[in-house]
């Protein structure tokens, strides 16, 4: 049984060929991550924290802008604060930029394909 620190979890969406990309690079490298499609189970509000903790990002790193939700709910707008984004993708996971990779080395929002190699080099 593998050791659960190294487990690797890529939060996916089949439908995006970025996201399918990057599965078939970690299958590629030998691994078989473990597959959270992120619009089917959606992450709360404290894993989404979490994860822009662990990458290092804002929040407004992780949200789709190019999403019509993101403008529709008025999340372009210039006061818009952490808490509300957070919220927003919490309540609507398709506001999530994805592929988000989580490893024991390390997490990051794998767009592009190439920021992959910071957390899972190949051969």
């Amino acid at each position: 049984m593998p050791d659960p620190a190294s487990r690797i979890t890529i939060w996916h969406n089949p439908k995006c060929s970025t996201s399918r990309a990057v599965l078939g690079l970690l299958r590629a490298r030998g691994v078989e991550p473990e597959i959270v499609e992120y619009l089917k189970t959606p992450p709360g509000v404290a894993d989404i924290r979490q994860v822009l903790a662990e990458a290092g990002l804002k929040a407004r790193d992780l949200v789709r802008r190019k999403e019509p939700l993101f403008r529709e709910l008025g999340l372009d707008a210039p006061g818009v604060d952490e808490a509300a984004l957070v919220a927003a993708m919490a309540e609507h996971p398709i506001l999530i930029e994805r592929p988000v990779v989580r490893a024991s080395s390390g997490t990051r929002l794998c767009r592009p394909v190439e920021r992959l190699d910071e957390i899972v080099p190949a051969g």
